[in-house]
């Protein structure tokens, strides 16, 4: 678990690359020194060789450089390999918490695009393990080839001097020039992004309702923005690559002309010549693989920054005591709940106490903040004042991975994961067939399961795309029921259930009910409540009555008065007796 107050954990993960870091950075000095083979041997080849034509020299110094050559290649792979691996322990320390901090982030404060996290992780591990890393391992090491090239001549050393850091300084001008647009062109981009992901998750409304074309151009405006951006940042940067490419380009002329001047008027060798402009570009690798690596490495450097900064927002989650099995028990007290990333409450004191192996409805009208507290109680929204109890324990009392154990949770709107049939029963932890049909049978979606095309083996995509809203809802009551927990809350179980459906649902709470199994059951429909001990009224986030099932439900049905109450309910086309049509939308 990440805690928000150890924003080291980035730190940490490179700390973890220490040993190969230092490895890579060592080897870079001999693979530097090693690269003086070429420069030497042709120095050798024109002021030796040629000079003498000992046919055994050229033989003794070209088998010399093919075996440093050959070490030199050894390293390169050695070192390329040990930064891999590096990058694989930087992704085992860090990726898990990552993971967990992107789940938490959007749970209290969705919609802030943090889903690209786990992206940055792979960013950020790529710079560590690629050229752009090797280039920065190679760079402290240049003072070696700007001495050699002051011991060939001085002149040949402060031209290297000289337009290295003219190179340099232009790339620290580009990245100066460009940075704010390439940001803002970044986070347009994400934005535009989001919204077509948004937008083709609901193409069958586009497409059924002739809306694609205003969505489109809405689209359209943000995309031209990233377009603009990212033009304004390329005109800027064009003009100092141009810049930078004819100082390079120029460098290397000219040290071919400057040592051709030299050794007219005999200050060097011919050798000298063509070894002064190998070592002049050697000097200049290390700068110029940076410059075509800096793109990377301003990336990286931004996800860092972004990681970071997720880190840095999480609250610090403190190690908690392992606790008992809970038996049941549910109590509210004082209960406030707002929704995430807003102030204003949604649920406002409320209270009220349920014994274990109680059946609960929670009932009301459209906003009455029904699927909130069905939210709180499973700790999927903070509670922001007030405390909710399990077995006399608050829920930040409880690890919420062991206590998700013992938690049922049926949402108001389905999610299936991608994965097979089975492994969603089962919470994709380890699959126990048997636990798997049994719960499967319990919930009454076996036979529906066993028609499907592979049956429990059946793989489903993620929202459990190709099976209808009643199929998603069953497996995802199976789902619940999956591990006995103690507690199971069903928001609106029955939405998208026919008859058989809703009769293999109420089985299903009875079954639970006699396993003693405390079951909370937000609904608009009251046929399900036949096994409810009590039920819950609520209206604008308020408790309005809480009692036994009998008395409330009498009230509500118009037995007797019931003005504080919501108002009597009318029967469906199957005659189930339900809320009015204006207040069945989920709370």
């Amino acid at each position: 678990m990440v805690s928000g107050n150890d924003s080291s954990l980035l730190a940490s993960g490179i700390r973890s690359m220490r040993p190969m870091l230092v490895t890579a950075f060592v080897f870079g000095f001999f693979i530097n020194i090693l690269l003086f083979v070429s420069p030497l041997y042709m120095l050798q080849i024109y002021d030796r060789v040629l000079a003498s034509r000992n046919e055994a020299t050229l033989l003794g110094i070209t088998l010399i450089a093919a075996f440093a050559l050959a070490v030199y290649a050894t390293l390169e792979m050695l070192r390329s390999r040990i930064l891999i691996r590096g990058g694989m322990v930087f992704d085992q320390k860090i990726a898990g918490p990552i993971f967990d901090a992107v789940h938490h982030t959007i749970l209290r404060r969705p919609g802030t695009g943090q889903e690209t996290a786990l992206r940055d992780v792979d960013t950020l591990r790529e710079f560590l393990t690629g050229s752009g890393l090797l280039a920065f391992c190679d760079a402290p090491w240049t003072p070696i080839f700007l001495l050699a090239c002051f011991i060939l001549h001085p002149w040949f050393g402060w031209m290297a001097l000289v337009g290295g850091s003219v190179i340099l300084g232009l790339t620290l001008i580009n990245e100066v020039a460009t940075r704010r647009s390439l940001e803002a062109a970044n986070q347009a981009s994400n934005a535009a992004g989001q919204q077509a992901r948004a937008t083709f998750r609901n193409s069958e409304v586009l497409q059924s309702m002739g809306m694609l074309a205003s969505v489109r151009e809405l689209w359209r405006s943000r995309h031209d923005e990233v377009l603009q951006l990212q033009a304004l940042a390329s005109d800027r940067s064009s003009a100092i690559v141009a810049a930078t490419k004819f100082v390079r380009m120029f460098l290397q002329t000219m040290v071919l002309g400057l040592g051709a001047y030299l050794a007219i008027h005999r200050d060097i060798s011919a050798g000298s010549m063509i070894a002064a402009s190998i070592i002049i570009g050697r000097a200049l690798a290390p700068i110029e693989s940076i410059i075509a690596n800096w793109k990377g490495f301003t990336a990286a450097r931004a996800s860092y920054r972004r990681l970071q900064d997720l880190v840095a927002s999480l609250d610090a989650e403190p190690r908690r005591m392992s606790l008992p099995r809970p038996e049941g028990q549910l109590e509210a007290e004082n209960v406030f709940v707002a929704a995430p990333g807003t102030a204003a409450p949604i649920l406002h004191g409320v209270g009220f106490r349920v014994e274990p192996g109680s059946v609960v409805g929670v009932i009301g009208p459209s906003a009455a903040g029904k699927s909130t507290l069905a939210k709180a109680l499973t700790g999927v929204w903070p509670i922001v004042g007030g405390t909710v109890r399990i077995d006399g324990s608050e829920l930040g009392h409880w690890d919420p991975q062991a206590l998700g154990r013992h938690v049922g949770y049926l949402p108001q709107d389905v999610e299936l994961f991608d994965g097979t049939v089975a492994q969603n029963i089962a919470r994709f932890a380890v699959d126990d067939e048997a636990a798997i049909i049994e719960v499967a049978q319990r919930a009454g979606c076996h036979a529906l399961i066993q028609g499907l095309p592979a049956g429990y083996n059946t793989r489903i995509g993620t929202g459990g795309h190709g099976l209808s809203g009643g199929q998603r809802q069953r497996i995802a009551l199976a789902r619940a029921m999956y591990g006995n927990p103690s507690l199971i809350v069903l928001d609106e179980p029955n939405a998208s259930l026919d008859q058989a459906g809703e009769a293999a649902l109420i089985q299903a709470v009875s079954e639970l009910k006699h396993r003693g199994v405390t079951v909370v059951i937000v609904t608009h429909k009251f046929s399900i409540l036949a096994e409810a001990d009590q039920v819950l009224v609520m209206n604008a986030g308020r408790v309005q009555a809480f009692g036994a099932a009998k008395q409330i439900l009498s009230q509500i049905g118009g037995h007797r008065p019931a003005a504080s109450l919501v108002p009597a309910a009318e029967p469906d086309a199957a005659g189930d007796r339900q809320l009015p049509s204006r207040q069945r939308a989920a709370g």
